[in-house]
């Protein structure tokens, strides 16, 4: 993750990028991209959605790359580290929901 994190501010620095990377803007383009994931999944079928030709599975791929990026981008500028999050969470949902007996 931080491999990643660090590639993307690299990218974002020599384009000057930084300065619209507010935390407002970058969550509205991750719910954009999270739109376009979607997009692929509207109206099919739950069997279509796990058999993805090669071509729309590659679709998918970039889509979920671009959730990535805002995701890491905003987690960073939010100085958030979201494997830690993410652990946390994890922890938080098993205690909301218990496995059953």
């Amino acid at each position: 993750m931080t491999t990643l994190r660090d590639a993307l501010r690299d990218f974002c620095a020599a384009r000057d990028w930084h300065r619209y990377h507010t935390p407002k803007n970058l969550v509205m383009a991750l719910s954009v991209e999270a739109a376009e994931l979607v997009e692929h999944f509207q109206w099919a079928t739950p069997e279509e959605s796990l058999a993805l030709a090669p071509e729309k599975r590659a679709e998918v791929a970039d889509e979920i790359a671009d959730v990535l990026i805002y995701l890491t981008e905003l987690a960073d500028v939010l100085g958030i580290d979201p494997i830690a999050a993410a652990r946390e969470k994890i922890v938080k949902n098993a205690v909301k929901y218990p496995p059953p007996l």
